[in-house]
């Protein structure tokens, strides 16, 4: 009887135990679910730097999933700094997708330094894909972009490579809709090639490659973008290859190849003219042959009408004779004619 009370006893024990593990867990967890929805610490921590927000609106953006602790820290930033910033744009524009702490760094950055930046404005900057913080810093600091080398060929044919250094500062009110570096590179290379190539000689721009930045800044490069051009050095410029030359030699060489197909033109025609007078010339031998041909039957058809005789036929056959030995007699020799160099020597 005694065990069996000390088993219930035990049993009684360990559930009561486990019981009170359970309540102790549970209540861990419904504090954490608590203070994660009730942020007491960060309405607490804006209380005492005198940033003024409600427990209900902490709250409220737990809801609505926006990290009240960031809202807080970028608020506490502004009230450091002496600026004034709502809460509720400040939730409205992280909803929007735009990053809060870096228009509040932007916003900062900007009053210390006296540059007009309105909220609206960095938000807008902001959500428009450009880092409003990099562009209050480069509006502070102005940045120097260099361009890669620009060839361009001065009036006497020499070709010309040249650098430039771009020093750029941003522009506040041009961020939104304003184009970007690479516009400002296109357009400073456009102009140096412009400068180049106005240059009556190559020399004038190795003496002086002031010319070039002053040509270049006349223009007013920056309109329309977000950069304000400062100044434009030219850092580098090196002699390239003779231009006008190769295009000489290169008009040569196709000058000569039009001749030589000319002249090959000509002499195909002047073969093909070859070839149609051979033709014409065999065409005529054979009408001679043609001719020659009927002087037999010619001859034939006399004798069987009794208009050439025996006699009239023989002595026609002496004079022929008589033609071909005088032929043979005028023609001279070759192997004659050798034995007589022969002897000669």
């Amino acid at each position: 009887m005694n065990n069996l009370l000390n088993a219930v006893l035990l049993q009684s024990s360990g559930l009561s135990f486990g019981f009170t593990i359970g309540l102790i867990v549970g209540a861990l967890i419904l504090l954490w679910v608590f203070f994660y929805f009730v942020p007491v610490g960060l309405w607490f921590q804006a209380i005492i730097t005198n940033v003024r927000i409600s427990l209900i609106q902490l709250i409220f953006m737990r809801w609505r999933k926006v990290p009240p602790g960031m809202i807080v820290r970028a608020m506490i930033e502004g009230s450091k700094a002496g600026l004034k910033i709502d809460p509720n744009l400040l939730e409205a524009h992280y909803l929007a997708g735009g990053r809060v702490e870096q228009v509040v760094h932007a916003l900062v950055s900007a009053s210390k330094a006296n540059i007009e930046l309105p909220f609206t404005m960095a938000t807008a900057i902001d959500l428009a894909g450009r880092d409003v913080f990099e562009a209050v810093q480069m509006s502070v600091n102005p940045k120097v972009i260099e361009t890669p080398p620009v060839a361009a060929v001065a009036k006497d044919g020499i070709q010309l490579i040249a650098k430039a250094r771009v020093t750029v500062r941003a522009s506040i009110k041009q961020l939104v809709g304003g184009a970007g570096e690479d516009t400002v590179l296109a357009r400073v290379g456009e102009g140096v090639v412009s400068s180049i190539g106005s240059a009556d000689s190559h020399k004038a721009v190795l003496e002086n490659p002031d010319i070039i930045s002053k040509t270049v800044l006349k223009k007013g490069l920056d309109s329309g973008t977000a950069f304000e051009i400062l100044s434009i050095d030219i850092a580098d410029v090196d002699i390239g290859k003779n231009i006008g030359a190769e295009l000489q030699m290169d008009q040569a060489e196709a000058d000569k190849n039009i001749a030589q197909a000319k002249a090959e033109e000509r002499r195909a025609m002047a073969v093909a003219e070859e070839q149609e007078m051979r033709a014409k010339a065999q065409e005529a031998r054979a009408k001679v042959i043609e001719a020659e041909a009927e002087v037999p039957l010619a001859m034939a058809e006399a004798f069987r009408n009794g208009n050439l005789g025996v006699m009239d036929y023989y002595k026609m056959k002496n004079i022929e004779a008589d033609t071909e030995m005088r032929t043979n007699i005028a023609k001279p020799k070759a192997g004659g004619d050798a034995k007589k160099d022969k002897n000669k020597e």
